[in-house]
């Protein structure tokens, strides 16, 4: 159960930090016509990246030390 919420949050990590805009026409695009920020896509990878350590982390966790 962890590890496939540990697969989840690495996947949504590399989608929000390889393809920004993409989940921005996911989550936000139905709301508004335009592209999103530059501020917007900055804080996302950001997000992205830190979806990214927590999954990593958690597979680490459950793969080597349980």
């Amino acid at each position: 159960m962890y590890l496939l919420l540990s697969v989840l949050l690495i996947g949504i990590g590399l989608l929000m930090v390889w393809k920004p805009a993409l989940f921005f026409e996911i989550t936000e695009g139905w709301r508004t016509n335009g592209s999103p920020s530059d501020a917007y896509l900055r804080s996302t990878r950001f997000g992205g990246a830190m979806f990214l350590l927590a999954g990593i982390g958690g597979a680490v966790v459950l793969l080597f030390f349980t």
